[in-house]
């Protein structure tokens, strides 16, 4: 009876060992999956956006449909020489300048390069003067601000230099490229994340621009 008790109770720990087993294996299995679905689920979300229309680069924002927040941005120095598409000197900017007309704030940098894929697109815009087009210079030194708009062009009516990004952050901004539409009144109405691209304008951004500029 001895014999037979000690054995029966040395086998239960081999039981239950295989049992805590198992179950790691089965929760091991889980966890490897979890990225997959996780990745198929945003995936599919994207598709949908796309196949709906959704531009996937106008990511909602706290600050839409509320006033641009407080801020007065040092200009460009004009030791570099550039100037405004008129041939005017380059002023600075603060929120002020935005009551009474219509603004596209482009947040760019020298060191940015998908600001300079999009570069073409800000120098179209120079065409038309219903607007204000305000580089917002994010985390950049004036001397490659002014190196980067000599080399390519300056399509900015005003640049503000935000060399510690402390505005960028308190317009929400998630780094260069990002563009802002503000109308009359100071109040931010639209944010587009990354490059303006021919599409991307045909589709959402110059259709929402009008819509502005019409009221």
């Amino acid at each position: 009876m001895s014999e037979t008790k000690k054995s029966s109770e040395s086998s239960e720990p081999s039981s239950q060992n295989t049992d805590q087993s198992d179950t790691k294996k089965g929760g091991f299995n889980v966890f490897i999956l979890l990225p997959l679905v996780i990745f198929m689920g945003l995936a599919s979300l994207f598709l949908w956006q796309m196949a709906n229309g959704a531009d996937p680069n106008q990511i909602p924002s706290v600050l839409i449909n509320k006033p641009a927040p407080q801020f007065d941005l040092p200009a460009l120095d004009a030791s570099f020489g550039i100037k405004r598409p008129d041939g005017g000197s380059m002023p600075g900017f603060k929120t002020a300048d935005f009551i009474g007309k219509v603004s596209v704030v482009n947040v760019w940098a020298s060191w940015c390069p998908t600001c300079r894929d999009e570069h073409p697109m800000l120098l179209n815009m120079t065409q038309d003067d219903r607007f204000e087009l305000i580089g917002l210079a994010y985390k950049d030194e004036p001397a490659n601000s002014a190196r980067f708009l000599s080399n390519h062009g300056n399509p900015f009516d005003s640049v503000g230099m935000d060399i510690s990004g402390r505005v960028g952050i308190d317009w929400g901004v998630y780094g260069a490229p990002e563009t802002f539409i503000v109308d009359k009144t100071g109040t931010i109405r639209y944010k587009h994340i990354g490059a303006l691209t021919p599409r991307s304008l045909a589709a959402s951004f110059m259709p929402k621009l009008e819509e502005i500029l019409a009221e």
